[in-house]
């Protein structure tokens, strides 16, 4: 695994050397991270029309919901390109990475369309299963990008 991460670091000098600024530029990198599910309230949601000499209203704290929720960005040096939450009663597996894949590829059509992205996703062996078809879901949702990928599966 260190030696298959080493190559892959390797590679990726190779690119920046040969390419320079505009590989970086081109990079689509994206996350998940497991984060506590609250609605806060903004100041101007909460302000009340009251007379002058009226009690003013009491503003209660908002507590972090015990409930943590699955949350997925995509980024690149632009900025965040897709997010989205995990709905409650989905599992994370292969079947709803390939989905996340499918969205973040109508957003990148959407708002990124003169850009050849070039994906980076440190996919948790946990969301592949033999069957996935990882490698398949790169080519059909990246034909013209490469895909950077330091773990087994290419997604």
């Amino acid at each position: 695994m260190k030696a298959q991460r080493k190559d892959m670091c390797t590679q990726l000098l190779e690119r920046y050397n040969a390419e320079g600024e505009a590989f970086l530029q081109r990079i689509l990198t994206g996350d998940e991270s497991w984060v506590h599910h609250c609605d806060p309230e903004c100041k101007a949601q909460s302000m009340e029309y009251r007379h002058k000499t009226s009690p003013s209203p009491r503003k209660f704290k908002v507590v972090a919901s015990a409930r943590k929720v699955l949350f997925t960005i995509f980024w690149d040096m632009e900025g965040v390109v897709h997010m989205e939450f995990l709905e409650q009663g989905q599992t994370v597996n292969s079947k709803r990475n390939i989905s996340t894949l499918q969205a973040l590829k109508l957003r990148l059509r959407r708002v990124r369309r003169d850009k050849d992205s070039i994906l980076q996703h440190d996919n948790a062996p946990a969301h592949q299963s033999p069957n996935s078809g990882c490698l398949k879901a790169a080519e059909t949702y990246y034909p013209t990008a490469s895909c950077i990928q330091p773990r087994s599966c290419p997604l």
